[in-house]
């Protein structure tokens, strides 16, 4: 094992009420009962931070913040004197880059113009909306809180905050949806002109209400036929698809995701945030939190940690970076997993053969076929039994 070469570092916060949780959401969100704690909450958020600095201090030691990324949940439910009072708490004890991304994860339901700006002046740089469609009937079905009219009043709102840029989260593959209802939500949101799209399909996950009660969902072909013209259509708009499900017009990139795909590192506070660390010695880790705020609140944090084992990594390191449509440095791979080019030289021999990666001398980058049969090529990177 090699000494490894530590990636940019990022923090993931995550707030975890909701005012009622979705049919078809399998995140770690509760539905709001009462006043949200939101003062106890974050002095946790804080404790549980100072934590981990205390535990990874070898790794995060002269590594500054690369950005911030705080998820939920709702935490727009949040106002914006605790999202300042969270910000300033996390500054205290760890230093932000000088160009350092903060998102803030928003529903349009819950949107205030004064809240917005508050959310500004406390730091946040990036706020990304859950709209999901900007068909009344389908919100309905979708058990969103808000309508296409506030909606767009939000999206109008984000534009005169003082925000650096925004998201527009937005799903296609609804229940009884057709080609024309999908197309119509995204030239509405191509529209309104955000600086990024996140457009991905409804799929249905275990556990989730939808589990127990499927919807009835349009077949593969008319799924085909919704991303092919979406996908044509954000082209011609401007947005570069860089990611599976992400759009961006140029330098819009959400840079934390970039860290999360490429590898990077992140720590990770709140009700069932997950974390990756890596250490110069050549370990790396993943961790989660407790996922119930009753537990969280009472300082119960860390829920689970393991080691990533050598074996483990080619497949880690390509189930993230496959995601991305880049070209994937083969010197990161070698730095940031700690392994030689030649770990992985029978499986990159396997995927250049069957034309689901292009190599160069210095990267391999996945390919449109690559791209249609992903689940394929990672399990390519399995280790074996």
């Amino acid at each position: 094992m090699t000494t490894l070469v530590l990636p940019p570092l990022s923090l993931y916060v995550h707030i975890p009420w909701c005012v009622q949780k979705c049919p078809y959401c399998d995140f770690n969100s509760h539905a709001q009962k009462g006043a949200i704690p939101e003062i106890d909450y974050i002095r946790h958020l804080v404790t549980d931070l100072q934590a981990d600095l205390l535990r990874f201090k070898d790794s995060v030691q002269n590594r500054p913040l690369h950005s911030i990324f705080i998820g939920g949940g709702t935490p727009s439910l949040f106002s914006a004197e605790s999202i300042t009072c969270l910000l300033t708490e996390i500054k205290k004890l760890i230093d932000f880059s000088p160009h350092i991304e903060i998102t803030m994860e928003a529903n349009p339901g819950t949107v205030e113009a004064e809240r917005f700006q508050g959310y500004v002046k406390a730091g946040v740089t990036r706020i990304s909306m859950g709209i999901q469609s900007f068909n009344d009937e389908k919100l309905k079905a979708l058990g969103r809180i808000h309508n296409a009219r506030e909606a767009k009043s939000a999206v109008e709102i984000a534009k005169i905050s003082g925000l650096k840029s925004f998201n527009l989260d937005l799903m296609h593959g609804l229940p009884n949806q057709t080609p024309e209802q999908a197309l119509d939500d995204l030239r509405q949101a191509i529209a309104l002109n955000p600086p990024h799209l996140s457009w991905y399909q409804l799929t249905i996950e275990p556990n989730t209400m939808f589990a127990y009660r499927p919807p009835v969902l349009p077949d593969d072909d008319e799924l085909w036929d919704i991303f092919e013209r979406g996908h044509r259509l954000l082209t011609e708009a401007g947005y570069r698809q860089y990611e599976t499900s992400a759009y961006a017009k140029p330098d819009f990139q959400c840079r934390h995701n970039l860290n999360y795909w490429r590898f990077g590192d992140y720590l990770a506070v709140g009700c069932g945030a997950h974390g990756k660390m890596s250490f110069v010695n050549g370990d790396i880790i993943r961790y989660s939190k407790t996922k119930h705020p009753k537990g969280y609140l009472r300082g119960e944090y860390l829920y689970e940690e393991r080691l990533i084992n050598e074996a483990d990594r080619p497949f880690e390191f390509f189930m993230n970076r496959f995601r991305l449509l880049e070209p994937v440095p083969k010197t990161e791979f070698v730095q940031f997993t700690g392994l030689p080019e030649s770990a992985v030289k029978k499986q990159i021999d396997w995927a250049l053969e069957k034309n689901y990666i292009i190599e160069t001398e210095s990267t391999w980058q996945i390919t449109e076929r690559g791209k249609l049969f992903l689940n394929e090529l990672l399990e390519v990177f399995l280790p074996d039994d």
